[in-house]
C-alpha cells in the first residue's frame, strides 16, 4: 500500500511539472507574438511616414514649378500644413492630419558667404530656401518624428 501512494505522489509531481512547462511555453509564445505585432506596426508606420515625407517634398517642388512666389512668400520659421482641395495642394497654418500622422512643413531662409557657398552667416539668398518636412505620429505612448530636409531653388528665373 505504501508503494502505491508513492507512485501516486510521484504522478502528481509529474503532472505539475508538465503543466508548468506547458504554461511557460504558451506564455513565452504569446509574448513573442505580441512583440512581433508591435514591431510590424512600427515598421508599417515608418514606411507610411517615408511616403508622406516624399509626398511633402514633391508637393513643394510642384508649387515651386508653378511659381517661385508660392515658396518665397512663405514666412520663414512658420509651420505650414498641406491640404488637398479642388485638385490642388495648398499650404495652411491650420494643423491637419493624414490618418494618425501630422505632416509639418517649415521654410527657412538660406544665407551665402562671400564664395557663394551656403553657410549659417552671410547674405540672404532670395532664390533659395531650406525646406524641412516633419511627419510625426503617436507610437506606444510617445511621439515619433521623421524629418526630411532639402534645399529648393528658383530654377526658372
Amino acid at each position: 500500500m505504501k508503494k502505491n501512494s508513492k507512485i501516486r505522489g510521484f504522478m502528481v509531481v509529474e503532472v505539475l511539472v508538465a503543466v508548468s512547462i506547458i504554461t511557460v511555453s504558451i506564455l513565452a509564445a504569446m509574448a513573442v507574438a505580441q512583440r512581433s505585432v508591435h514591431v510590424s506596426r512600427q515598421a508599417f508606420h515608418s514606411a507610411q511616414s517615408a511616403f508622406l515625407l516624399e509626398e511633402g517634398a514633391e508637393v513643394l517642388r510642384v508649387m515651386r514649378d508653378n511659381s517661385w512666389a508660392n515658396i518665397s512668400s512663405l514666412d520663414s520659421g512658420t509651420d505650414y500644413y498641406l491640404n488637398f482641395s479642388g485638385n490642388t495642394w495648398t499650404l495652411s497654418e491650420t494643423s491637419s492630419m493624414v490618418g494618425i500622422f501630422t505632416r509639418t512643413i517649415n521654410i527657412s531662409s538660406v544665407n551665402r558667404d562671400s564664395n557663394q557657398d551656403i553657410s549659417s552667416s552671410g547674405t540672404d539668398d532670395p532664390q533659395a530656401k531650406l525646406v524641412t518636412v516633419i511627419v510625426s505620429w503617436p507610437e506606444g505612448g510617445a511621439t515619433v518624428n521623421k524629418t526630411l530636409q532639402f534645399y529648393i531653388f528658383d530654377i526658372f528665373s
